[in-house]
């Protein structure tokens, strides 16, 4: 980006949180760094940040509580989980919050600095197609990450937007499902996979005001996006 970047760090382990702000700091990254749930909290409502990376075992407010408040005043913000945690369930919850990626203790720098750049470079650079799609009776706004129906306006999480401009990128056409995983997440684990099963399901129950939209699963292949009784 051509400004610094902001980032939100709240890491309760005072050694590995001043560590990482160090680090940010030196890549360039204007990065302010909380101990606790709480602090962070009043922290983002006082200032604009790019990306939130939060831990997700924090005292007075935990990260996923913190993800949800965030969530609720602005579901655009890209969210990075840090966690010591490996059960899939944890990894889900995150993703349902509307978590933009995660990344398990321990690990190196280069590797959080390399999902952090990946999603700030998501944002800022969006060169495929014109940045809107008509799906059925909805306009979907990708520069915006919004679908608008009917005068109702459906704000989108980053990963959200991604994951439907690729399904109408392929309208008709099967998205496979390995390439998705690769475009957005950047590896096609099983954690990854099943996340983006969760996003499958929430682009689903946004697009049931038009009852013409499938989001239709392809047995060992992927998706497919259709409306049916149009044509492409």
């Amino acid at each position: 980006m051509k400004n610094k970047a902001r980032i939100l760090l709240a890491e309760d382990d005072i050694n590995l949180g001043s560590l990482l702000s160090q680090y940010l700091i030196a890549k360039n990254f204007d990065t302010e760094l909380f101990n606790d749930g709480e602090k962070a909290w009043e922290g983002f409502q006082q200032k604009h940040f790019d990306i939130c990376i939060l831990d997700i075992m924090m005292p007075k407010k935990d990260g996923f509580t913190l993800a949800k408040d965030i969530r609720g005043i602005d579901q655009n913000v890209p969210i990075i989980f840090l966690t010591a945690k490996t059960l899939k369930d944890d990894v889900l919850e995150g993703f349902k919050i509307g978590a933009d990626d995660y990344i398990t203790k321990p690990f190196v720098m280069e590797e959080l600095l390399f999902r952090i750049e990946a999603i700030l470079r998501r944002i800022e650079v969006q060169d495929e197609g014109d940045g809107t799609y008509d799906i059925g009776n909805y306009q979907f706004d990708v520069y915006k990450q919004q679908l608008t129906i009917g005068g109702e306006t459906i704000k989108l999480t980053t990963k959200e937007a991604e994951l439907l401009q690729l399904l109408c990128m392929n309208k008709n056409k099967i998205l496979e499902r390995n390439l998705a995983l690769r475009r957005i997440w950047k590896d096609d684990n099983y954690f990854n996979a099943r996340s983006m099963d969760v996003y499958i399901t929430k682009l689903r129950k946004h697009l049931k005001g038009d009852e013409r939209i499938e989001i239709i699963n392809v047995h060992g292949k992927g998706y497919k996006l259709i409306v049916n009784g149009e044509t492409e």
